[in-house]
């Protein structure tokens, strides 16, 4: 990272704060300072991630700012009744097996390790 706010001698400016790096790249872009290229380029992100921060700042605000938070996204699939069903089942089918007879009877498409995994004692 090249910006002047964050060099060695500022003690403010903390290079390691995303956030602060991400607010500090679209200011120095919306008063002028730099253009959107420069000012991701001084910044350590690419023309794309500017966009991208600039989209989530305005759709979000300061929330936009802050990285996307780890773990599963979307729903769980694994609901009780299936996973009495897979509890269940005759322990010689194999996870590919069983995970056809879930898409088959409940309509949800798992992945064999998850169903190995599950019935692991």
């Amino acid at each position: 990272m090249r910006a002047q706010l964050f060099a060695a001698d500022n003690a403010f400016f903390f290079s390691a704060d995303k956030v602060q790096v991400k607010y500090e790249m679209l200011r120095a872009h919306a008063l002028g300072e730099s253009s959107a290229r420069r000012a991701a380029e001084e910044h350590g992100y690419s023309r794309a991630a500017f966009y991208l921060v600039t989209a989530a700042f305005e759709a979000r605000g300061m929330l936009g700012l802050l990285d996307e938070r780890p773990g599963r996204r979307g729903p769980i699939k694994l609901t009780p009744e299936i996973m009495e069903f897979l509890r269940s089942a005759q322990g010689e089918l194999s996870g590919v097996r069983l995970a056809a007879e879930v898409a088959e009877r409940f309509g949800v498409s798992l992945h064999r390790r998850t169903v190995e995994r599950l019935r692991r004692p």
